[in-house]
């Protein structure tokens, strides 16, 4: 694809889905993909405590332009997150409290940036949840077109619009909208086993021991011994 295009209308994976991948958090569903789809580690969260979950509504802009972020606005709807990339890498700040109003008239359900945002005590009042790879006061422009609802690689990550977008304090985390289903199930299933290890874990027993780790680290060598003479 060539040019700058705007695409009004993408295909959303099953709310309810949505909100449960949410509701498993980022770790979780993390593992449950196959350990896939999550983002760097420099994208992180501005505010402590909130979680979200929704479908990603992709922005493609040119580095220190943030014409295309208010393209976007018109084509989110009710539980969207906006996914925002940049052609080449950039940390100026292109959002801040006036693109969140508009979004959250809109019913986005958060930001998540590969670029820098500012206006960040506004933004924490407010309560719009934002995720970015910088906090930084640098300006931009309005002068380059780019486009929206594109496939982006948004810090690291392949992000298709539709795509489930899955944020907390742990990172962002992107499951394709086509196999959110199926990870659903399995974050469902790891989320009962980890509640039987936490209670194995409380009531004494040893992960090294049902884990199964003692006898490996035997067969590579590890030996046990009581004080560092019998070495």
């Amino acid at each position: 694809m060539t040019g700058s295009v705007v695409v009004r209308t993408i295909e959303r994976a099953d709310p309810e889905v949505v909100a449960s991948l949410g509701a498993a958090g980022v770790a979780t569903v993390h593992e449950a993909a196959g350990r896939t789809g999550l983002m760097g580690p420099s994208m992180r969260p501005i505010q402590d405590g909130v979680g979200i979950a929704g479908s990603a509504v992709t922005v493609r802009s040119h580095p220190g332009d943030n014409m295309m972020i208010h393209a976007a606005v018109e084509v989110v709807e009710p539980g969207d997150v906006l996914v925002v990339a940049t052609t080449s890498a950039s940390s100026d700040g292109m959002f801040g409290d006036l693109l969140a109003t508009s979004l959250m008239q809109r019913g986005c359900a958060g930001l998540v940036i590969d670029a820098g945002v500012r206006d960040v005590a506004a933004l924490r009042t407010m309560g719009f949840p934002t995720w970015s790879t910088a906090i930084h006061a640098q300006g931009t422009v309005k002068a380059t077109p780019g486009s929206v609802n594109v496939p982006v690689v948004c810090c690291g990550a392949d992000v298709v619009p539709g795509d489930v977008v899955v944020a907390d304090d742990d990172g962002v985390m992107i499951v394709p909208r086509g196999l959110a289903p199926r990870v659903l199930e399995e974050a469902v299933g790891r989320i009962a086993t980890e509640e039987a290890t936490r209670e194995r874990l409380r009531t004494g027993e040893l992960g090294l021991d049902f884990y199964g780790l003692r006898d490996k680290l035997e067969d590579l060598g590890t030996r046990w011994v009581g004080t560092t003479e019998d070495l």
